[in-house]
């Protein structure tokens, strides 16, 4: 919603038009007119309009056709019917089909002014709760799937560091998704058309690494017969991701200080000074504070690149998470590969979520899926086609006799024998809510998939608690 809000006033008497506007002069408001049906559908498609004053009867539509075209044309606005004495039973029915405040004629100033300041303020509200709801409930974001609040942070982190310049430096464990991170940022960014170039420090000898950065002239080396144009030519414009950079030599490390501070390097076997605009984005799956100490990482490189760190979430932090990306997995393989999976039974969910902590992450269960896929055939994933380690944690579960609990939380339910001890049903809710939440140790999405809402729908009640207490 813009700073001042807009409200049409949607009224074929010209009069009782600028007695509504001398009303609302004071207010911190945009004023729009219309004096028929036709004019309204037309100021709502240009103008952002956040509340309409709807007289009943217009010349060429009622206002029960007029709020039916606001449905219909997604227009979610709020809506005030100003009606006379003889039509206040219809008012009240176009409340139920979505208006939110009816006003009889004639009009006093306060009454209006209450009225429009009572549902722009909702309307305020209303637009911070669709973000948070927007910002809670993403489960897709470029390369990553997951909706844990966890994820959701490095949503956001990605969201405000993509626009910038500024080095991002990805830290996490193996197979948490750095590339996929690195590769989100140039797509969310201004750079997202120009080229995105990835090189791996650990992959890369280090008599070739610098080559493979900076490029090399024809004869700089035995075997390079030809002139070849380094990682950071081909990024130029673009993004340069620099992944594992604490396996980078030491020598070549003080160069790439160099290029960042500068934008200029030299080819190998070179003395032309070469110039480039590279976005800088790098990552590592070690600690670089304990390689800076060491000694085996420069202690300016790390604070030249440090410049917005982000931590990735081991995939055993993301519980919520592992089934919906194991579905992924699923069904894009078994599409590939010809096979029927569809699902996972509730035993491999179980085992999946709470009996194995995944050191390898996404990475690991990716190759767990395809290992499933390309060796077995069936609907749904069962215990028996899981590979090692995890067929070892099954039979060790199988031999112990023990069943596979899910994953549920055992909400009390009250005894009633009288009828005066009938709880409200909002207590009610709110106390299978809140023991929801303790179950989980205060961990809200959780507590959500238990009670099979969503997250947003939680942090939205404890909010109106918290308000009314």
């Amino acid at each position: 919603m813009p700073k001042f809000p807009n409200v049409l006033i949607v009224e074929d008497s010209a009069p009782q038009a600028r007695l509504y506007e001398q009303y609302l002069k004071n207010e911190t408001l945009f004023l729009h007119f219309a004096t028929t049906g036709a004019q309204m559908q037309q100021l709502m498609t240009e103008h952002n309009i956040d509340l309409v004053l709807l007289d009943y009867k217009l010349p060429d539509m009622d206002g029960l056709a007029a709020l039916k075209w606001m449905r219909q044309n997604g227009q979610e606005c709020f809506v005030i019917v100003i009606t006379g004495h003889s039509s206040v039973g219809i008012a009240v029915d176009m409340m139920r089909e979505g208006a939110k405040d009816f006003i009889e004629k004639p009009v006093s100033a306060s009454r209006l002014k209450t009225s429009v300041n009572n549902l722009l303020e909702q309307a305020r509200l209303q637009t911070i709760v669709n973000d948070f709801q927007n910002t809670f409930e993403r489960n897709r974001y470029h390369g990553f799937i997951g909706s844990s609040l966890s994820m959701q942070t490095v949503y956001r982190i990605i969201d405000s560091a993509a626009p910038s310049k500024a080095t991002v430096f990805i830290t996490g464990e193996s197979g948490t998704g750095k590339e996929v991170c690195a590769e989100a940022i140039h797509a969310q960014g201004p750079r997202a058309k120009q080229a995105f170039v990835a090189i791996n420090c650990g992959a890369i000898p280090k008599d070739l690494m610098e080559s493979e950065i900076f490029g090399h002239v024809k004869g700089a080396f035995t075997g390079a017969s030809s002139e070849r144009k380094g990682a950071a030519s081909q990024a130029d414009g673009g993004s340069l991701f620099l992944d594992e950079l604490c396996e980078m030599d030491l020598d070549l490390q003080t160069k790439l200080l160099r290029f960042i501070q500068t934008g200029s390097f030299k080819k190998v076997g070179s003395n032309k000074l070469e110039q480039v605009d590279v976005r800088f984005i790098c990552a590592t799956n070690r600690d670089p504070l304990a390689d800076v100490a060491s000694g085996r990482f420069r202690e300016d490189l790390y604070y030249r690149l440090h410049v917005l760190p982000l931590q990735l979430p081991p995939l055993r932090e993301r519980e919520q998470d592992i089934i919906a990306i194991a579905s992924d997995f699923l069904l894009n393989y078994s599409q590939e590969e010809g096979k029927q999976f569809k699902q996972f039974s509730a035993e491999v969910e179980h085992l999946f979520c709470h009996q194995y902590d995944w050191p390898g992450n996404v990475r690991q269960l990716q190759n767990i899926i395809r290992n499933i896929v390309v060796l077995h055939d069936a609907e749904t994933v069962q215990l028996e086609h899981l590979p090692a380690p995890l067929n070892q944690i099954s039979a060790q579960t199988s031999a112990m006799g023990q069943p596979v609990q899910t994953a549920t939380a055992s909400l009390a339910t009250p005894e009633i024998t009288e009828p005066n001890q009938i709880t409200p049903l909002a207590q009610v809710e709110k106390q299978a809510i809140e023991q929801a939440i303790n179950i989980c140790d205060g961990n809200i999405p959780k507590a959500a998939a238990l009670l099979d809402v969503s997250p947003s729908t939680i942090y939205r009640k404890k909010q109106t608690w918290e308000q009314t207490e």
